[in-house]
């Protein structure tokens, strides 16, 4: 009872919570929706105002209402934002400017672009482009942000200046005698509230607060000029719209009978805006639900949202509303204001339809500074001044011209060609990135690194004195034109005295026609010294889909005499140091070693050799037959008089780990002879395998009266086992030093 009382009274927090937050930021991103929409809209002259203030209020309610219900994050506040408000106000300009499209058929266009808008960010959803548009580098985003910012600042200081809404701002400078100082002021007094009012007021917010002076401020102002009281021919107000049911009714059923007389001939004019517009608005709301993350230690669901984004998107579209994203203004004043889930934007959509079916009328009375004022100052927010700082560091600086030259091309251009400067410069960013990796892992040569084939002392000497003539080298990531050169240009200088050369390519993720051919110039290079190339781990499949191996034989990469592929680097090392004990005259002649060739052995006196003798028992093995296993309980220690034996840990799923191969004159189950435990590992057969086999039991029943004997043995067990931890250290020190 306790207990479903205690989440009845926290689903009904979460209510009263999600209906404070979701109408704060009601109040925050309605005036600014008017904004946008009069900017979209301002090309097409005053006549459009009307329209243009309910596409902005349309727009929010259809977002807030649709991208809650079908999106998949908490306390996120869709709406109408200034990056849309930028494109689709270029795009106005644009056709406007060329006469392609009629004054009048611009709505039903914008209408289109809204629509593909939806499709694509759906499409995107569907697909798990969410994922991919998130690693877009920063410094594009903030770059074009930031150029969005700069056009919204510049675009509404001429309203500021009280010049109407298509005056451009160079224009409005050399018009300097006509502006109104009425809307300067209201203007100002705005964009002073909007920085102020957080720092004394935190409880509203500050463009609520702002919105409300202006509008005190330009009633006031009508006490010296009573000519602001006229609704009519008012420039400096956003005057009459239509805002009953029946006028919405009205304009949404002429503009869809529109729809017929659409131009295709024209079409191709709103494909680029709709799609950089998709991809903007759907970073915009990706970039608010990472920050919304972190502040609420929640996971948004990108692909989801966007699928909610695309559905807000239409039907705003097909409601004749602008199209927006998930706000960052808005939603953080919901989270502050007590929003916990995606009802916060359901009344967020609400309360704007009833703010427009209520209170429309009260809208014409706003002053179009005030809306200048505010947007002025998110504009000013939008600027990322920070980047500033990347001018300190030299590996930073790039980044800052990058978002530099994204924002110039803005400004000079248009937001379309920014928006391809800067796909084109995060191709850039991605390939310096790519480029200041290094291809190389990590390099050694073969004295510091060894197979897992255990080696006499004799036959260890000469590979510590020959191995230097060995290079491995351990590759990863991209092998392509930006790299490629890296990797010959650090392994020439060695090429010269390295006779075998081992590449590596477990961790590499892809590999071009360049790097290929840099590849065959190396092999070229070691073919000349008589030498050899060797690919190890050559991945067949990696997630690109290419197979790596087949690529680099169709490029004529194929095993010849100077040219081996290894599946694995063990294997590759392991072939490597056969050949150099062969060049060395130290074959292997599979005969039988006797008791004392063996490496624990070969310091006993004779004596001692005959008592050790008496406790062996000599075992036969055939290839691949299990000698013990994990499950085994034993105490015998094994000396190998012929073949090898491999040393395997089983791992879960069934596969194992190769930890190393016995060879002839050494030994293997030490652990278990040591402390009379469980196996740790299996031992298998490599071939026909002789073993001589001694049981801690019998040892222990011969020492008892020859206790010299022990002491001899387990000196010379203490003396190999310690080598092989010297191998192991020489192996780890070039691991950590490279």
């Amino acid at each position: 009872m306790n207990t479903t009382s205690s989440h009845k009274n926290e689903t009904s927090a979460n209510l009263v919570g999600d209906i404070f937050g979701g109408t704060a930021a009601m109040l925050v991103a309605l005036p600014s929706a008017i904004a946008f929409g009069l900017v979209i809209y301002a090309p097409l002259g005053a006549s459009f105002s009307g329209r243009a203030a309910i596409g902005g209020i349309v727009g929010t309610i259809a977002m807030g209402l649709l991208a809650s219900v079908f999106g998949g994050t908490q306390r996120l506040i869709s709406a109408p934002c200034a990056p849309a408000a930028a494109v689709l106000a270029v795009f106005v300009a644009e056709v406007v400017s060329k006469g392609v499209i009629p004054n009048a058929m611009v709505p039903v266009y914008l209408m289109l672009v809204g629509l593909i808008v939806g499709v694509v960010q759906i499409l995107l959803g569907k697909i798990k482009g969410g994922t991919f548009i998130k690693y877009i580098p920063y410094p594009v985003v903030a770059g074009y942000l930031s150029g969005v910012g700069v056009l919204i600042f510049t675009s509404q200081l001429p309203r500021l200046f009280g010049l109407g809404k298509d005056v451009k701002l160079w224009e409005s400078l050399h018009k300097f005698g006509e502006w109104k100082w009425e809307s300067i002021t209201v203007g100002l007094v705005t964009i002073v509230v909007m920085f102020l009012a957080p720092k004394i007021i935190k409880a509203i917010p500050a463009a609520i607060i702002a919105l409300v002076s202006g509008i005190a401020c330009y009633f006031l102002l009508s006490f010296i000029n009573p000519s602001l009281l006229n609704l009519e021919n008012n420039n400096l107000i956003i005057g009459p719209i239509s805002a009953s049911v029946s006028d919405l009714a009205t304009v949404f059923s002429v503009q869809w009978s529109m729809a017929s007389s659409i131009d295709f001939s024209t079409i191709g004019f709103i494909f680029i805006p709709a799609l950089t517009l998709s991809v903007l608005l759907s970073i915009d709301t990706l970039k608010t639900c990472v920050v919304l993350d972190a502040i609420t230690y929640t996971r948004h669901k990108s692909n989801k949202e966007l699928v909610g984004q695309g559905m807000g998107n239409i039907g705003s579209a097909l409601l004749c509303g602008i199209p927006g994203a998930g706000t960052m203004g808005a939603t953080l004043v919901n989270l502050s204001s007590g929003g916990k889930t995606k009802r916060s934007g359901i009344v967020f959509g609400i309360s704007a339809l009833l703010v427009l079916v209520l209170f429309g009328k009260l809208v014409a009375w706003i002053p179009i500074s005030t809306l200048a004022g505010i947007l002025i100052v998110v504009a000013i927010r939008m600027v990322d001044f920070k980047t500033f700082a990347l001018l300190k560091h030299k590996s930073t600086v790039f980044d800052f011209f990058v978002m530099l030259g994204v924002i110039i091309s803005a400004v000079t251009l248009s937001l379309i060609a920014a928006a391809g400067i800067g796909i084109l410069l995060a191709i850039v960013l991605f390939l310096r990135e790519q480029m200041r990796t290094s291809v190389i892992r990590r390099k050694a040569f073969g004295n510091q690194l060894f197979s897992k084939k255990s080696r006499m002392i004799t036959e260890r000497e000469i590979l510590e004195e020959k191995g230097k003539h060995t290079l491995i080298v351990q590759l990863q990531g991209q092998l392509f034109f930006g790299t490629a050169d890296q990797l010959l240009s650090q392994i020439e200088p060695l090429l010269g005295e390295c006779k075998y050369v081992m590449l590596d390519m477990r961790r590499v993720l892809s590999i071009d026609y360049t790097a290929a051919n840099r590849l065959k110039q190396i092999l070229g290079r070691i073919k000349e010294q008589k030498g050899y190339l060797i690919f190890t781990s050559v991945p067949l499949n990696v997630l690109s889909g290419q197979n790596i191996k087949v690529y680099l034989q169709q490029l004529g990469l194929t095993e010849t005499e100077n040219l081996k592929f290894f599946d694995d680097l063990d294997f590759a090392l392991e072939w490597v140091e056969d050949e150099i004990l062969l060049e060395a005259n130290v074959k292997d002649d599979n005969r039988i070693l006797e008791l004392k060739e063996i490496e624990l052995f070969s310091s006993f006196p004779d004596k001692a050799l005959q008592m050790m003798a008496s406790c062996l028992v000599v075992k036969q093995y055939k290839k691949n037959e299990m000698i013990f296993t994990t499950s085994d309980s034993g105490d015998e220690i094994y000396f190998v008089k012929r073949g090898n034996v491999k040393i395997v840990l089983p791992l879960e799923g069934g596969g194992v780990h190769h930890l190393v191969t016995i060879s002839k004159g050494s030994f293997f189950g030490d652990m278990a002879f040591l402390d009379k435990r469980k196996r740790s590992a299996n031992a298998m057969a490599g071939d026909e395998v002789m073993l001589y086999e001694l049981s801690r039991k019998k040892f222990d029943e011969v020492i008892v009266h020859h206790s010299e004997i022990a002491g001899q043995f387990f000196e010379n067990l203490s003396f190999v086992m310690a080598n092989r931890l010297r191998l192991s250290d020489i192996e780890l020190k070039a691991l950590q030093e490279n």
